[in-house]
């Protein structure tokens, strides 16, 4: 969904700037169809007040600094340092990574955090932003949350999931 709203709203804002000043309402309406509009509004402006005027109109390429603006935790934090700065920080936790890590046996937790913890011990820092990049991609087209998508899985022998379709 995100991919599918950025266009339109990278067409209207340009800088930071533009997001911290931009109608709040006009941005929830840009924004409404990915959910937690509202919330995610109201940071996305506070965190571009930020970026314009503590950072001069730039990112923050420091997971310490990026922790520090509205609405970004760790996922975030390290897609911003991975895909914009090619720095491995962490590994991005999102739920498809969440799932592939418990179904591959790379972990047995639950929380994004902690799952980071187990992948980051696992795998070489050089990659991190690759595996997260690999198991998301696995995640949307094959190893779906429901109905896995197994015969069509080229590591499916590696799987340990108690839901495998095959």
């Amino acid at each position: 969904m995100v991919n599918q709203i950025t266009p339109a709203l990278f067409n209207r804002c340009k800088t930071a700037r533009d997001f911290a000043g931009i109608d709040t309402t006009e941005l929830e309406e840009m924004i409404h169809s990915s959910g937690f509009f509202r919330n995610k509004a109201k940071s996305i402006k506070a965190a571009c007040r930020i970026i314009a005027d503590e950072h001069r109109g730039q990112v923050p390429a420091t997971m310490e600094e990026l922790l520090k603006l509205p609405g970004v935790a760790r996922k975030t934090a390290n897609v911003v340092l991975g895909v914009a700065f090619g720095k491995a920080e962490g590994v991005v936790v999102d739920t498809h990574v969440q799932r592939l890590a418990r179904r591959l046996d790379f972990s047995k937790e639950e929380r994004p955090d902690r799952i980071e913890q187990d992948l980051m011990r696992l795998f070489p820092r050089d990659q991190w932003i690759q595996l997260a990049h690999l198991l998301i991609h696995h995640g949307r087209s094959k190893c779906v949350a429901i109905r896995p998508k197994c015969a069509e899985c080229s590591i499916e022998d590696l799987c340990y999931s108690e839901d495998k379709t095959v």
